[in-house]
């Protein structure tokens, strides 16, 4: 059989997991022929975009990782932003750093781009913890309030300086929240200020924290994070952040030195531009085997698709550990299809969440048997580096 060339489009947990698996399984022997695979990516490095809320807290977190470490043979990177897919000719079009255009053919591609931060409109103000950048202003913005917090007289404008509002109380909402309680409150005590003066608020729009659980899994998480510093406004969103006064969902205001938005994430805008089929969400529409509808040799896994159980209905979640396991699935897929032989189809992974709350402390729960399992402190925290170091390979 001649050479393949299989694209992926997309440096993120999908992307380098779907690079990884079909290495795997075309190494593995068969009669497929070479392999030509290409990693396409606007960014150099892979952004472990999960610990985000590290370099917010504290300047001794690297979460880059360049490609050419990730994959230093059998794969070539092109670095560039996709504009265009013409799936009847099997050709994607990039767009290079200096604005040139090239066409590459391809006989296999994999959508893989992923989601982007939910952003608040600017005159809401804050600032939306979405990159590396937004990251290193809040860690700025928030050490400078307590410089100016350990010199101010004025106690009521003292409070506000010590005090961080985070609006979303997602996944991402808790760890920002638990592990800038840790930073901060350590950074208080070096200026002479009282810890228990840094007020962390996690405000959230719905009655109690992780509604994808137990009840009372969210009720202990709630209570860990309490115990760190970080108090839970259920019910309550802010709407707006204006010279430090935050406007609420239920009419009240409250004063804060920093605002952080961490409302979730979106499918990738792009996804629609390159001529890809999507729901009235923004998602890939895929078949139960991440093949793209309408769209001949073109797959979608990860956060940008939808992607649904057969038997349940209930559509996978979009967290890494989702990622991994249709990525390795993905692998199995493509072979098949190309083998002609009947593919593998999608299954819905466990119930399984893992939580940081801070340097060394952590929680997992999954539900097997009907029994809920729930794992905290420092072996709670070593799953949750466990997932977040497998997601990118560390």
């Amino acid at each position: 059989m001649n050479g393949k060339t299989c694209i992926v489009i997309g440096g993120g947990y999908a992307g380098i997991h779907a690079v990884k698996a079909i290495l795997k399984v075309w190494k593995a022997g068969g009669d497929q022929g070479p392999l030509r695979l290409v990693l396409i990516d606007k960014q150099s490095e892979h952004i472990r975009k999960v610990l985000l809320f590290k370099p917010a807290a504290t300047a001794e977190s690297v979460i880059k990782v360049p490609f050419k470490e990730l994959f230093p043979e059998g794969v070539k990177f092109v670095q560039g932003t996709v504009t265009g897919i013409d799936s009847q000719k099997r050709e994607v079009w990039v767009q290079d750093l200096q604005g040139g255009i090239q066409s590459i053919s391809y006989d296999m591609l994999v959508a893989a781009l992923g989601s982007v931060v939910r952003q608040p409109a600017s005159e809401q103000g804050g600032i939306a913890l979405a990159d590396l950048d937004s990251a290193r202003r809040i860690r700025e913005t928030w050490q400078h309030n307590l410089e100016k917090a350990a010199r101010e007289s004025d106690s009521q404008e003292r409070q506000r300086l010590l005090t961080i509002a985070v609006a979303g109380a997602g996944i991402s909402g808790m760890e920002t929240a638990a592990e800038l309680a840790h930073y901060a409150r350590a950074e208080a005590r070096n200026r002479g200020l009282l810890e228990d003066d840094v007020r962390i608020h996690l405000y959230n729009a719905i009655d109690r924290l992780f509604p994808e659980g137990p009840k009372k899994v969210g009720q202990k998480l709630e209570r860990h994070l309490s115990a760190s510093g970080v108090s839970a406004v259920h019910g309550c969103k802010v709407l707006q952040e204006k010279e430090g006064v935050l406007t609420l969902s239920t009419g009240d205001t409250a004063r804060a030195g920093l605002c952080i938005w961490t409302l979730g994430l979106l499918p990738n805008p792009a996804l629609q531009a390159m001529g890809l089929p999507v729901n009235e969400e923004g998602y890939v529409m895929v078949d139960r085997s991440y093949r793209v509808n309408g769209a001949p040799g073109v797959y979608s896994i990860g956060d940008c698709a939808h992607i649904t159980d057969a038997a349940s209905g209930r559509a996978d979640g979009k967290t890494c550990k989702e990622a991994i396991a249709q990525a390795v699935r993905l692998g199995r897929i493509i072979v098949a299809d190309l083998e002609g032989r009947r593919a593998p189809e999608h299954e819905s992974y466990m119930d399984s969440f893992c939580f940081g709350l801070g340097p060394e402390q952590g929680m997992a729960w999954t539900r097997k048997w009907g029994i809920d399992f729930v794992i905290t402190g420092k072996l709670g925290w070593a799953l949750r580096k466990f997932t977040w170091d497998s997601a990118s390979f560390q």
